[in-house]
């Protein structure tokens, strides 16, 4: 763990499970059997007013944009991901300058919350319905429906979002990946983030 890179996940993951306590409770199941979380990390999410400036830090790293995916685009925000053998994927958005961004999630999140932490982390799961499950069991809560049907190449949910000061701070993801799809769908990235609207 003396890699910056290493540092910087164990920081930004210990911050995000101080905050998260759906995260908080899987991860300490995954302890105690010895897997631990970081293995089952698919992506984790930072949120800012300037992708390129947020990404330096990632960039410095050794993260390199996915030029196979290009920027992401949505309705009222983008996104670009970076990527690094090893390591989880991250996932940085913004909201769209101008008009095209009015009612955006991201501004007003980053103003509450900083660009210096993670909005959510993905974990990748086999099984979205029994993980789902399970988590109920244990009193988490689920924002929304399962985004994808099921057998297609990605399926999501999020969790009810914890809150800080009064204000939608964190949420963990649940991530089926099927067919060997690595990508991330524009529509479902944008019913995600709809889903934890307050």
């Amino acid at each position: 763990m003396n890699a910056p890179v290493d540092k910087f996940f164990a920081r930004y993951i210990d911050d995000f499970l101080a905050g998260n306590l759906a995260a908080k409770k899987l991860a300490q199941s995954l302890r105690n059997t010895g897997v631990g979380l970081m293995p089952l990390v698919d992506h984790c999410t930072l949120r800012t007013l300037d992708v390129d400036e947020r990404a330096k830090e990632a960039i410095d790293l050794g993260f390199h944009y996915d030029e196979s995916i290009g920027v992401l685009e949505f309705d009222k925000w983008w996104a670009k991901v970076y990527r690094m053998p090893g390591y989880p994927s991250l996932f940085i958005d913004q909201a769209f300058a101008g008009e095209r961004g009015k009612g955006s999630l991201i501004p007003g999140w980053v103003k509450a919350h900083g660009d210096h932490c993670f909005h959510h982390i993905a974990v990748l799961v086999e099984d979205i319905d029994f993980a789902i499950g399970s988590l109920e069991s244990r009193n988490v809560q689920f924002a929304g429906k399962i985004v994808g049907e099921r057998g297609t190449d990605l399926r999501q949910i999020f969790t009810q979002p914890e809150m800080r000061n009064g204000e939608v701070f964190s949420v963990l993801e649940l991530i089926e990946r099927r067919n060997g799809y690595a990508g991330f769908l524009p529509p479902q990235a944008d019913g995600l983030m709809e889903s934890t609207r307050r």
